[in-house]
């Protein structure tokens, strides 16, 4: 496993707690980031370094601020970047930055990432790899997805192609 000096946590609450402690755990530095609205919060208090980012309109503003986050870590030594879950966890544009700056995006490559965004491409990719896959189909509109329910049996679960997480079944 490469062991890393410091690691930025690119999140915030318990999901960075709980980052921060796996790193510190390991010997590294856990660096925070956070917005003034959670210069009160713990995971702020419990890194090893807090670096406030100012929001533009929203307190998440700040997590999703791809620029600033990597200006941070290379201002202040990380050598790589864990973005918990959630706000940039499942964005290849970030991580291709971190690429692009030298700094270690800890999880999926872009591309995978990218693949992986959307359902309907993640699921043929699982097939080619061989993994087994549950039956299904991509539906425009109700009448289309009537016809493929009554094919396949019920019950049917239904999940929008890109985005979303959990939601939306």
């Amino acid at each position: 496993m490469q062991q890393f000096k410091k690691v930025l946590i690119a999140n915030r609450g318990e999901i960075a707690i709980r980052v921060m402690r796996a790193v510190q755990e390991l010997g590294m530095k856990a660096m925070a980031i956070y917005c003034e609205e959670d210069y009160l919060s713990l995971f702020r208090t419990k890194a090893d370094e807090a670096y406030l980012i100012k929001s533009k309109s929203t307190p998440t503003d700040a997590y999703l601020n791809k620029e600033a986050i990597i200006s941070v870590a290379k201002k202040h030594g990380a050598d790589a970047i864990h973005p918990g879950y959630g706000f940039l966890a499942e964005n290849p544009e970030f991580a291709l930055m971190c690429k692009k700056e030298g700094i270690k995006f800890i999880g999926p490559e872009p591309n995978v990432i990218d693949l992986l965004g959307n359902k309907v491409n993640a699921k043929e990719a699982a097939k080619n790899a061989g993994v087994n896959v549950i039956e299904g189909a991509s539906v425009k509109d109700v009448s289309e997805a009537s016809i493929v329910c009554n094919k396949i049996g019920y019950p049917v679960m239904i999940k929008a192609a890109a985005g979303g997480g959990g939601r939306g079944m």
